[in-house]
């Protein structure tokens, strides 16, 4: 048996195994890889070339600089601005979500984007009164057109450009995908905005991500907060020096009518007993009406502080440098028995509890020693709030991440993440740099400005994909070294032998689309370029043009929720179903293979 025949089978047999997706497709890939080598279709250092490949580092650094356009909350700014602008009709809604996500694809990735974007869609659609499943299959397809726009746009661009360089001299420039991506974008939405409400389910979702848009409001009223000032509410007062109440305890002080005693602390932030007698700089926590709270501390020598005022920015309970997080005490945690009462600062790191309940009620401005499943509200920075995650003795209710990014627009972090990503565009349209150098050099100026920690770029990076991707390179390899390209490519040639260049962009359409349903989209590519080369050169026409068109063919994955990760990324929080692609995603492929096949050779002549 030939060596092509052989890679070929190989090829096959990887492809089904992909297809019948009951094995993990990074173990499917680097078994792939292995066979290859036990058969001698390649050698050691072709076995392993894949991650030696600046095209892995430079995936890498896209997923970086995605996630510090996230953290730093201007992805969350652009959802924000988008509900304001779409309003509530559907047409609006969709229109405006696959326009942001189509210009966020291009420059963060399809799966950047699609991943950034589902919180942001899904608060949308909920305010428009729109399911959610009406709107997360037209985020996955415009991601994947917008993805046709840069270079930066997806993997498949990335890998594109490097087979153009390699086998004619020229790859493809920074914005020059987006010749016939603007117009694959352009159809996408005006299909979808248009008819996609008919072709799409209607699903109850299985796991929609938290919706933070309304928590402050949820908060304030579930911990009965009067953030108005109208009514009640907790005050510490700080001991001066000339204070009458120094040396009197806190069960002898006499208040003002309407205020009432919760509870002490001294210098060091240690709860005091109410026998304890007031010294200067101790903290004596009230609860009552404000004007009655400041008149006993102008007449007492205290200082006023409103502990659900203690914020910046006209008295919001979330800011750039301050929030909230709800924590529970769990069973054998270190807190329980210690004293507690709203108002109190924790000594360790300046937390301000706000609220304490217990089964289900507010316990009330009181000291009491807190119990397993007690839950309070606490307020400070985002670092010690952000720490919280990191206590065993405390389970925290909800993401403080998720919560900053869906709730501060743009953090203090916003400019600098910015300018990092206009910088790495200019370097990528200008050709000043390689690509992956441009996009490392973003990657690191993310890391060394602060924008996000090493640990928060290590866990953005799609490890599972860049590993497929690597080991699918000497598949490639294989392929074309042992002449399996050739005969794949002969009966395309033989089909279209004769016949106009366009029947030869159908064929290659065809095929590469049909491969990307079931298998990455990366992988497809690296599959078709020795076949698409191969049939380019038996019939004498440019390599660019028909690599581009493949590269077209494998952003069409919009059948199956396995085609590619944005489809995935979208199927739980739609409560989709497998089925629920093809509908909508046929009539979106049809389009884009009638737009690619009239487009491609005006751009790129073939001949």
């Amino acid at each position: 048996m030939s060596d092509a025949t052989l890679s070929l089978i190989v090829l096959a047999v990887t492809v089904v195994l992909f297809v019948w997706n009951r094995l993990p497709v990074t173990m499917v890939a680097i078994s792939s890889a292995l066979v290859l080598y036990a058969l001698d279709l390649v050698d050691l250092p072709t076995m392993t070339s894949g991650l030696g490949q600046s095209v892995i580092a430079f995936i890498a650094a896209l997923f970086v600089v995605s996630e510090g356009l996230e953290a730093s909350g201007i992805t969350a700014w652009a959802g924000r601005l988008l509900s304001n602008l779409a309003g509530t009709g559907r047409f609006r809604v969709i229109a405006a979500i696959m326009i942001l996500a189509a210009f966020l694809s291009a420059l963060i990735t399809v799966n950047g984007a699609a991943a950034a974007l589902v919180p942001v869609t899904v608060s949308v659609a909920r305010h428009a009164g729109l399911r959610p499943s009406k709107a997360l299959i037209p985020l996955a397809y415009a991601a994947s057109a917008g993805s046709m726009l840069t270079l930066s746009g997806s993997p498949v661009n990335v890998i594109i450009d490097e087979a153009a360089d390699i086998n004619t001299g020229s790859g493809f420039g920074y914005f020059e995908f987006g010749l016939v991506g603007v117009p694959l974008v352009v159809v996408t939405i005006a299909i979808t905005a248009t008819i996609g409400h008919r072709l799409l389910p209607i699903r109850e979702s299985l796991s929609l991500p938290a919706d933070f848009s309304s928590y402050v409001s949820t908060v304030v009223d579930h911990y009965e907060l009067d953030a108005s000032g109208a009514g009640d509410q907790t005050f510490r007062l700080h001991v001066g020096p000339e204070s009458p109440v120094i040396g009197s305890s806190r069960r002898r002080l006499e208040l003002a009518d309407g205020l009432r005693a919760v509870g002490v602390q001294g210098q060091s932030g240690k709860v005091l007993s109410s026998g304890h007698e007031l010294a200067v700089d101790d903290v004596l926590v009230v609860y009552g009406r404000r004007d009655v709270a400041e008149s006993f501390a102008r007449a007492n020598d205290l200082t006023v502080e409103d502990v659900i005022g203690r914020r910046r920015n006209r008295g919001r309970l979330i800011d750039r440098d301050l929030g909230v997080s709800e924590v529970v005490i769990p069973p054998r945690s270190e807190w329980i028995g210690r004293k507690a009462f709203p108002g109190m600062v924790r000594a360790e790191d300046g937390l301000l509890v706000l609220s304490v309940r217990r089964f289900s009620s507010d316990v009330g401005p009181k000291s009491v020693e807190l119990a397993e499943g007690d839950a309070l509200l606490v307020h400070g920075p985002w670092r010690v709030i952000d720490a919280l995650a990191d206590d065993q003795n405390l389970m925290v209710v909800a993401s403080s991440e998720q919560l900053r990014r869906q709730t501060i627009p743009l953090g203090r972090s916003a400019p600098r993440a910015g300018l990092i990503l206009v910088a790495m565009i200019v370097l990528l349209a200008t050709g000043a740099v390689p690509p992956v150098v441009a996009g490392l050099l973003a990657a690191v100026a993310m890391v060394l400005t602060r924008v996000i920690a090493s640990e928060q770029a290590y866990r953005a990076i799609p490890w599972q994909t860049l590993v497929l991707i690597a080991a699918l390179i000497p598949m490639s390899e294989a392929i074309t070294d042992s002449g399996g390209a050739e005969q794949l490519a002969k009966p395309i040639v033989d089909l279209v032998s004769g016949h106009s260049a366009y029947v030869l962009l159908v064929a290659l359409f065809v095929l590469t689309a049909a491969l990307g349903q079931f298998i990455s989209n990366a992988a497809t590519v690296l599959i078709v370029i020795p076949v698409a080369l191969a049939a380019a050169g038996d019939l004498g026409v440019d390599p660019r043009g028909i690599l581009m068109l493949v590269c077209v063919a494998a952003a069409a994955a919009v059948l199956t929720p396995i085609a590619t990760p944005a489809n995935m990324i979208v199927m739980n929080p739609g409560g989709y179903r497998f089925g629920d692609y093809w509908r909508l995603g046929i009539v979106i492929m049809a389009a884009w293979l009638v737009t690619s096949v009239l487009l491609v050779p005006v751009f790129w002549p073939l001949s």
